[in-house]
């Protein structure tokens, strides 16, 4: 019995002895050895898109100012017009048969007042008998500008220089006064109009006064840059309480006429950022939809730290809340916890952002 029993001791001990040997290696494993980097403080830039709209400086409706047959089309569709250019012509016969009309009723209305004024001048008729002749030659004359005027709006002419639109109308077409014609744009320059957040639409306001703030660039449809630059020329004056923002309109020359009335695109806007620090962003991680870093402190000890996004580029992020002497944890966040210990292998900012795009590629 003493035999088992020292056998057993022996055994027990043994055990103990493996147990410790793997708590003292498990103890060495749970320092792990992980890269760590530092923030770089620099003069940066940021670049923010937003969806726009391309709108001609002036897009009008041309419509028929008389009614009547479409007698003749002078243009195209899509053609470049200049100002006072014949567009269309709507049938004058009746107009012109009015215009005759009032001619005639003129001229005998002025031989009734000269016959009137001589008889007048005689002191044959009073002064109010020539005063009522008078009256009928002016109504006469009226009548004729009237019918002048109905002739004129036969003939439909470009109010400025620009670019036809869609026909709505065929040769021939009976026409109603006001019946949509075409559509006619300038679009030698341009008004874009985009939507602003009203955390950003703050932040431009603050460096509204400085003239480089207000120059903005336009990313064409099939994704190249225009190549004029436009500026900032209003401000809607209320926000849109369903969407959070605030429409701006930019004003871009267009002297090859490239880009139409209704085209779509992005603006481009940059602002500069002063004294930020750049971080990668795999040295971040998200609880409850904010950002945190591990700082590791002298004794290699893991501190989570909250940080404020400020802009986001690629493979980093312009963060506010750490500072060039913190120490961020560059790899295996998802290894370790807040308040363990690493053993931190220093990267130089350089170095880890070249590995970011070398991972990258």
């Amino acid at each position: 019995m003493k035999k088992k029993a020292l056998l057993y001791g022996l055994f027990v001990l043994l055990i103990m002895g493996l147990f410790a040997c793997q708590k003292h290696e498990k103890h060495h494993e749970e320092v792990p050895e992980l890269p760590v980097t530092s923030p770089l403080r620099k003069d940066t830039s940021i670049t923010r898109e937003y969806v726009c709209q391309i709108h001609a400086i002036q897009h009008i409706e041309v419509r028929a100012l008389e009614e009547g047959y479409l007698q003749n089309i002078y243009v195209d569709e899509g053609q470049r017009v200049k100002k006072g250019q014949l567009l269309f012509q709507i049938m004058p016969v009746v107009y012109q048969a009015e215009l005759q009309k009032a001619q005639a009723e003129v001229h005998y209305a002025q031989v009734e007042y000269d016959n009137a004024k001589a008889l007048a001048d005689s002191n044959i008729i009073s002064p109010a008998q020539l005063a009522l002749v008078r009256a009928k030659l002016e109504k006469a004359k009226a009548e004729l500008a009237l019918a002048q005027s109905h002739l004129t709006f036969t003939k439909i002419t470009a109010p400025f220089d620009g670019l036809v639109g869609r026909f709505h109308v065929r040769l021939g077409s009976l026409l109603e006064e006001g019946e949509l014609l075409t559509t006619l744009s300038d679009v030698s320059r341009l008004w874009v109009y985009f939507n602003m957040p009203e955390a950003e639409y703050l932040e431009y306001m603050q460096r509204a006064q400085d003239p480089a703030a207000q120059v903005v660039q336009l990313r064409m449809a099939n994704g190249r840059i225009f190549d004029q630059k436009g500026k900032i020329t209003a401000i809607e004056s209320e926000f849109d309480n369903k969407t959070g923002t605030v429409a701006f309109r930019a004003t871009f020359p267009n002297p090859n006429t490239l880009l139409r009335h209704g085209e779509t695109g992005n603006i481009l806007m940059t602002s500069a950022l002063k004294d930020v620090y750049l971080i990668p962003q795999k040295c971040t991680f998200e609880v409850m939809d904010k950002k945190y870093v591990y700082l590791v402190e002298k004794d290699g000890t893991l501190k989570a730290q909250p940080v404020k996004i400020i802009a986001e580029f690629t493979h980093l992020y312009a963060v506010k809340g750490v500072s060039e002497k913190d120490r961020l944890l560059f790899d295996g966040l998802n290894k370790v916890r807040h308040g363990e210990k690493v053993k931190a292998v220093y990267i130089p900012p350089a170095e880890a952002w070249k590995q970011l795009e070398l991972y990258a590629e």
